[in-house]
């Protein structure tokens, strides 16, 4: 089967970083599906894992933990799927990825994909969907319903992936009222766009930015990038008591800082469930189950704003420079081989 891989790690995506190759095409375990990709979409992690994970000797490692695509084939103790079947998942990161023609991924982590929207717009969805689900709803524990209607939740970097479906989940899901930051006229456009109460410009201490919308505190704080920018400013803007969730990884965090107002601290990485074969591990599946009703009755959108052409070496390494400008809007998929 066609696949796109690397051997050698490269800080940056330059030519020849990936490379079209032909590798075999795998078997089901016993509870796996074996997908036909169909479409994919580009994440922040596979240029991480590109620069920080060489492949085995004489190996090739494959990227890519978003995809929509039909199962071709079942594993002997899989139940919930059947060949033909139409999902969309996030992956394993510790298995090979989706840049490749056939992928072969457990069937709890999957969802049948959502009836109303094209491959490539379902392909934007599962990860960062996850990811948004997980850190509002597991981690932050904010309340689905209206219950949540007096507290306010800070999203730092509303524009990029998460950020786009989280401002979405939070307003269409919860009575949260959701500020949400980006720094240019065109992010902030599309920040309001997927449902934002108020947009405020990360570039500026976020108190002041706050302060000028008559807004003293916050009671939540999800910080998707660049948080070791922000972390005075979110301590001082979270209410004693308040909740602060990350995805990212900085390289200095002084969590002493927070101890005076009893802040709880939470890390979102969505997978450990997989990694640790959790008790809940399926939970990811219902997550998406539950991500395809909304989008197929119009509460939620897709978050695809590029199309960078078929599944490539080529394509993918210039999906991988957008993604490194740490610039991107929304989320960018590819399409067929």
């Amino acid at each position: 089967m066609k696949a796109v891989g690397y051997q050698d790690t490269s800080e940056r995506a330059v030519e020849g970083c990936l490379q079209d190759i032909d590798i075999a095409k795998p078997s089901p375990g016993a509870k796996d599906l074996l997908v036909a990709i169909q479409a994919i979409s580009v994440n922040p992690i596979d240029t991480k894992i590109r620069r920080r994970a060489a492949a085995d000797a004489g190996q090739y490692k494959i990227l890519g933990w978003d995809a929509v695509g039909v199962v071709e084939a079942v594993g002997a103790e899989v139940n919930r799927f059947k060949p033909g079947d139409r999902v969309f998942y996030a992956g394993d990161a510790a298995r090979p990825g989706v840049n490749a023609e056939y992928n072969l991924v457990d069937e709890r982590i999957v969802g049948k994909a959502p009836l109303q929207l094209s491959n490539a717009e379902a392909a934007a969805m599962p990860l960062t969907s996850v990811t948004a689900w997980e850190i509002l709803f597991d981690r932050l524990q904010i309340n689905v319903g209206k219950s949540a209607s007096q507290q306010r939740l800070l999203i730092i970097g509303g524009a990029g992936g998460v950020g786009s479906i989280m401002t979405q989940l939070a307003r269409k899901l919860t009575g949260i009222e959701v500020i949400a930051t980006a720094s240019r006229e065109s992010t902030q456009a599309w920040v309001k766009k997927m449902g934002a109460h108020h947009v405020i410009d990360h570039s500026k201490p976020l108190s002041e930015e706050l302060s000028e919308l008559g807004i003293e505190a916050v009671d939540y704080v999800a910080s998707l990038t660049h948080t070791h920018e922000h972390v005075s400013e979110i301590q001082k803007v979270l209410k004693p008591q308040g909740k602060l969730a990350l995805i990212d990884d900085p390289d200095v965090f002084d969590i002493k800082i927070f101890k005076d107002k009893s802040i709880s601290i939470h890390w979102e990485l969505m997978y450990t469930r997989i990694k640790y074969n959790t008790p809940d591990m399926a939970a990811q599946g219902q997550i998406l189950s539950e991500v395809a009703y909304l989008l197929d009755e119009g509460v939620l959108q897709t978050t695809q704003t590029e199309h960078f052409g078929t599944i490539n070496a080529k394509n993918l390494t210039l999906a991988h420079r957008a993604i490194e400008t740490n610039k991107t809007l929304g989320k960018i998929v590819l399409e067929g081989f």
